[in-house]
C-alpha cells in the first residue's frame, strides 16, 4: 500500500481498483486552486498539492471532525461545510472545508483559505475597538450635527447628565450658555465651517449647572464643497478651569498679600506702620475705607490705632469681634487678629452701597491680612515696650533723666512759641543715705516708691513727674504761674512730713527740698538758663536746713529762650 502519482494528484495504491471514478475525481482536484482531496471510508484516496497540510492533519488526527463528516456525507449524500483551524508556521492557518458526496460513498473536500480574511476581519474589529476605547478615554462624549444643526448621533452613554436619546434631535444651541465669569464664549464648534481644536463653549447641565466644554470639530462637507454637518468631540473641563480659577485667585490674594506685607515693612518707623497697612489693605480688597485696632486681649478694651478713609462710630462692630471673632455685613467686613492664639487687635472694612459684595476671597484676605495685622501689633507693643523701660525709671516707673529731658525739651520749644508759663521744680530727698544704711536699700527703695506717689498725688496727668537718678527726682508743672508754683511747692513739703516714718535717724528725719522757677514768657530765657536757676534755688535750701521750698529769682530777660 502506498501513494502513486497521477496527472501530479496524490493517490493511494490500493485503490487502484477504483481507478475509473477516482481518476475523474482527480481530474477536478487537478483543477480546484484551493487544498482538495477524496475521502473515504475514513482516509484520504487523492489529494492535489495544495492540500498537503490538510492531509497531514487528517492522518494525523488533527482533524477528527472532518473524518466523521465525511463519512455523513457519503452516506447521507447531503453536502455540508465545516471550518478547520491548522498549525502554521507563522501562525494558524484557517480553512474553510465543503464536503461533498461522490460515488461509492467517497467525499470530496474542497477548502478554501480564510487566514487573510479572517485576519484583515479581526485586525478590523480591533481598529474599531481601539478607536472606540480612544474615544471613551479622551473625551466625554463624541457627537455629530447634521445639515439642520440638529444632533444626529451622540456617543451612547450620553453627555451633561443627559442621555442620548435625550439629545438627538435638539439643536446644542438648546443647552450652550453665553457669557461665564466674565469671560466671553468662544463660538460654537457645533456650527464649524472649518476645523477647530481647543474651543471652549459653555453648556448647561442636566441638573441646572453650567458645565465648560472644550471641543475639536470638523465640518462635514457634500461632493460640491457645502457643509452637511459637522462631527466632533466634547471633554469636560469644568474642574480643570475650577482648580485653574481658584489657582489664580490664590495667587492674587498672595500678591495682594505681599504688596501689603511689603508696604508694612518698608516702614520704618513703628507708629506708621500700621497707618501703612490700612491703606494697603483697603486698596488691596477695594474698599472704600480701612480701621485698624489694638486690644488687650479679648475682654479687654480697644483703641483705634490706624485708620484710612472715614466712617462713623466702631463700637458695634467692635463689640461683636470681642464675642464672635467676625463680623459681616454687605458693606462691612471684620475680623480679629491674633498673636500667639491671642486676641491683640483687629481689621475692619467697609465699602460703598453701591459696591459689590464680599466674596470668598476677600474674607481669605482679610484674615491673611489679620494674622499679619497681628504680627505687628505684637511687634508695636513690643517697641513700645522697649522704648518704655528706655525712657522709665526701673524701680519708680516714672521718666529717667533722658526721656524727662527729652520730652521738657519739646514741651519748652512749644511754651515760648505759644507764649505761656510754666514751672520747673527739682526735689531732693533730705538724709535719704541714713534710710538704705539703718534700714537696708530694700526700705530705702520703699521709700523711694512712697516718695513717687507723693509727687504723683500733687500732680496732673499734663504735668511730668521724673527721677533723675538717686534721690532727686523733678516736676514740670504745665502752665502754671508763680500762684500756683509757689503753692505747688507748699503743699508738697507739708505732705513730705509723712516720709518720717522711713527716715533713718530721728534727728535726721527723710523730707524734701524743692528748688523752683517759674518761666515767664515776658522773660525770654533759654531752657538751660531755666533749669540752672531751678537746680540753684534747691541747693540754696538744702544749705539753709532743708524741709523747704525756695523760689528762684526771675530770669533776666537776655535768654536766647528758643533753644
Amino acid at each position: 500500500m502506498g501513494w502513486s502519482m497521477e496527472g501530479g494528484i496524490e493517490r493511494r495504491d490500493d485503490d487502484a481498483e477504483c481507478a475509473g471514478p477516482l481518476t475523474l475525481a482527480s481530474g477536478l482536484l487537478d483543477t480546484h486552486p484551493d487544498p482538495a482531496l477524496i475521502l473515504a471510508d475514513g482516509r484520504v484516496q487523492a489529494a492535489n498539492p495544495r492540500a498537503q497540510r490538510l492531509r497531514e492533519a487528517i492522518e494525523g488526527g488533527l482533524a477528527p471532525d472532518i473524518l466523521a463528516l465525511a463519512a455523513e456525507v457519503g452516506a447521507e449524500g447531503v453536502a455540508t461545510v465545516e471550518s478547520l483551524v491548522l498549525p502554521a508556521d507563522n501562525g494558524s492557518q484557517i480553512l474553510e472545508v465543503t464536503l461533498l458526496p461522490l460515488a461509492d460513498r467517497r467525499v470530496l473536500a474542497l477548502g478554501r483559505d480564510l487566514t487573510l480574511e479572517a485576519n484583515l476581519r479581526a485586525a478590523l474589529v480591533e481598529s474599531r475597538q481601539r478607536y472606540k476605547d480612544l474615544v471613551q478615554i479622551s473625551s466625554d462624549f463624541a457627537w455629530e450635527v447634521g445639515k439642520d444643526g440638529r444632533f444626529v448621533f451622540v456617543s451612547p452613554r450620553g453627555a451633561l447628565g443627559y442621555g442620548a436619546d435625550r439629545l438627538v434631535g435638539h439643536a446644542p444651541d438648546e443647552f450652550l450658555v453665553g457669557q461665564q465669569n466674565g469671560i466671553e464664549a468662544q463660538p460654537s464648534p457645533f456650527g464649524c465651517s472649518h476645523p477647530v481644536d481647543g474651543t471652549e463653549v459653555w453648556m448647561r447641565r442636566a441638573n441646572g449647572e453650567v458645565a465648560c466644554l472644550r471641543a475639536s470639530a470638523a465640518p462635514l462637507l457634500g461632493e460640491n464643497g457645502e457643509r452637511r454637518g459637522a462631527r466632533g468631540l466634547c471633554r469636560d473641563v469644568t474642574l480643570e478651569r475650577a482648580r485653574d480659577a481658584a489657582l489664580g485667585r490664590a495667587n492674587n490674594r498672595e500678591r495682594l498679600l505681599n504688596y501689603i506685607v511689603r508696604t508694612i515693612r518698608d516702614v520704618v518707623d513703628p507708629s506708621d506702620m500700621l497707618k501703612a497697612a490700612a491703606e494697603a489693605t483697603a486698596r488691596a480688597l477695594g474698599a472704600s475705607g480701612c480701621q485698624i485696632f489694638r486690644m488687650e486681649g479679648r475682654a479687654g478694651g480697644h483703641t483705634l490705632a490706624a485708620e484710612f478713609g472715614v466712617r462713623g462710630d466702631a463700637a458695634p462692630i467692635m463689640r461683636t469681634l470681642i464675642a464672635a471673632d467676625h463680623h459681616e455685613t454687605r458693606l462691612e467686613l471684620a475680623t480679629v487678629s491674633r498673636y500667639r492664639h491671642e486676641v491683640n487687635g483687629a481689621v475692619c472694612l467697609w465699602r460703598d452701597a453701591e459696591a459689590p459684595p464680599w466674596s470668598d476671597d476677600d474674607r481669605l484676605l482679610i484674615g491673611d491680612v489679620a494674622n499679619q495685622i497681628g504680627i505687628a501689633n505684637e511687634q508695636i507693643t513690643n517697641h513700645e515696650r522697649i522704648l518704655t523701660l528706655s525712657r522709665t525709671d526701673a524701680l519708680t516707673g516714672l521718666f529717667n533723666r533722658r526721656a524727662f529731658f527729652e520730652e521738657l525739651g519739646r514741651r519748652y520749644l512749644r511754651l515760648t512759641r505759644e507764649r505761656r508759663s510754666a514751672a520747673l521744680i527739682y526735689v531732693d530727698l533730705d538724709n535719704f543715705k541714713l534710710v538704705n544704711d539703718a534700714h537696708g536699700h530694700q526700705k530705702g527703695d520703699e521709700a523711694l516708691l512712697a516718695v513717687r506717689d507723693l509727687l504723683l498725688s500733687h500732680t496732673r496727668p499734663s504735668d511730668l513727674v521724673a527721677r533723675l537718678g538717686g534721690d532727686e527726682f523733678a516736676l514740670w508743672l504745665e502752665g502754671a504761674d508763680q500762684v500756683v508754683a509757689v503753692r505747688r511747692s507748699t503743699s508738697l513739703v507739708a505732705a513730705g512730713e509723712g516720709l518720717a516714718c522711713w527716715s533713718g535717724s530721728a534727728e535726721a528725719p527723710l523730707h524734701l527740698s524743692l528748688g523752683v522757677a517759674v518761666h515767664d514768657p515776658g522773660r525770654p530765657e533759654s531752657l538751660q538758663e531755666l533749669l540752672a536757676r531751678a537746680d540753684h534755688a534747691m541747693y540754696e535750701v538744702k544749705r539753709g536746713g532743708k524741709a523747704a521750698w525756695l523760689l528762684a529769682p526771675p530770669a533776666t530777660g537776655e535768654g536766647a529762650g528758643d533753644e
